[in-house]
């Protein structure tokens, strides 16, 4: 058989010249990529003693967070949900003589706060150990499931949370740390304002001249929120609610008020959410929410803390003016907490007013 005498086809020079072109740009454009994030650190990996964070630029707080324990220009922080968010660290600092980070998360699981506080409280014994704590608790804390239900819909960058994270740099490279980075850069260009002040507080809530009290009321009263689960609210008939049910995140929680030196200030607190958000008595969340204080009021009793709460029908809490939804107080109601923990932590007598009532007190 005659052979073809068509020669055999093979790649071009200018396709090859195309191919290794390509491959050069990109890794040229990887390397830039790499070069950038590691230069503006948009996440504080550098953070530490003496080399404070960046600007913080992001929207998600698991990740701009961490680099605020790690710059060690905090002895106390808040940790907790948005319930505690408007509580301003300067009036924490006036109140009880430390230097307040607010660390509160929106919607954090109780996972989540404690790998925020683990990861303040490891950092801060560098620097001789963590000098106080406020510990801001939703009902959360005292789910059954609370060690299951680890995370939300939001991203959790727990390889931030790491004492040593290995590759650090080259994990933090995609596009959310390049969009960030570029914040860091406008913002250090003097173009851009900071997201978030350096002690982590934010008001988070609309303007208060923008307050509309009628749908204050509707957004009450209509249930629903991402920060608590739906209970039922019937009265429990035909069962018995168990002696001891199981709450696991507690034991994360007297684990953390256990790692604090001993002359530290330690305060727990249940945060005030309106009445309508609260479990009342008869009902299935009202025991559980019940025997939860009784607990955390023993564990805070065993570590020298001040518990006290503020989840109780009040003048304050039955009020919806006081409310922009069932969960999110007004910001006059924020410095009432902090005066209130100061005169808790000061009297260990519960508030004349109604307002909160200690549990315990060292």
């Amino acid at each position: 058989m005659a052979r073809s005498s068509h020669p055999r086809s093979v790649p071009s020079d200018p396709w090859r010249g195309f191919v290794a072109g390509f491959l050069l740009a990109a890794l040229l454009l990887g390397a830039a990529a790499i070069a950038v994030v590691a230069v503006l650190d948009p996440y504080g990996l550098r953070a530490a003693p003496g080399r404070a964070p960046g600007p913080l630029m992001d929207a998600n707080q698991r990740f701009l967070y961490p680099q605020i324990a790690r710059g060690g220009a905090f002895d106390a922080a808040v940790f907790g949900t948005s319930t505690a968010r408007l509580i301003d660290p300067d009036a924490l600092d006036r109140a009880f003589g430390l230097r307040f980070a607010n660390l509160a998360v929106n919607a954090a699981t109780p996972f989540e706060q404690t790998a925020m506080a683990r990861l303040f409280l490891r950092e801060a014994a560098r620097a001789g150990g963590a000098r106080g704590a406020l510990f801001a608790l939703d009902s959360t804390w005292c789910e059954p499931d609370a060690d299951r239900r680890r995370a939300t819909a939001r991203p959790f960058p727990a390889w931030l949370y790491e004492e040593a994270a290995p590759f650090a740099v080259l994990r933090q490279v995609n596009w959310q740390s390049l969009a960030i980075a570029g914040r860091v850069l406008l913002h250090r260009l003097g173009r851009l304002p900071e997201r978030i002040r350096g002690d982590g507080y934010a008001v988070f809530t609309p303007p208060e001249s923008h307050y509309d009290a009628a749908r204050a009321s509707r957004h009450i009263h209509s249930g629903g929120s991402p920060l608590e689960e739906a209970v039922s609210e019937a009265p429990v008939e035909g069962r018995e609610e168990s002696a001891d049910p199981a709450m696991p995140a507690l034991d994360w929680l007297d684990g953390l008020l256990a790692r604090m030196p001993a002359s530290a200030l330690r305060l727990v607190a249940f945060m005030p959410v309106h009445a309508a958000a609260q479990g009342t008595a008869g009902t299935e969340r009202g025991r559980r929410e019940a025997a939860c204080k009784a607990r955390v009021a023993e564990i805070g009793r065993a570590r020298g803390a001040t518990v006290v709460d503020f989840r109780i029908p009040s003048p304050v809490t039955t009020r919806d003016e006081n409310y922009w939804d069932a969960l999110h107080y007004r910001l006059p109601v924020a410095g009432r907490i902090v005066t209130g923990l100061a005169a808790a932590r000061a009297s260990g007598h519960d508030d004349a007013d109604g307002f909160y009532r200690v549990l315990t007190r060292p």
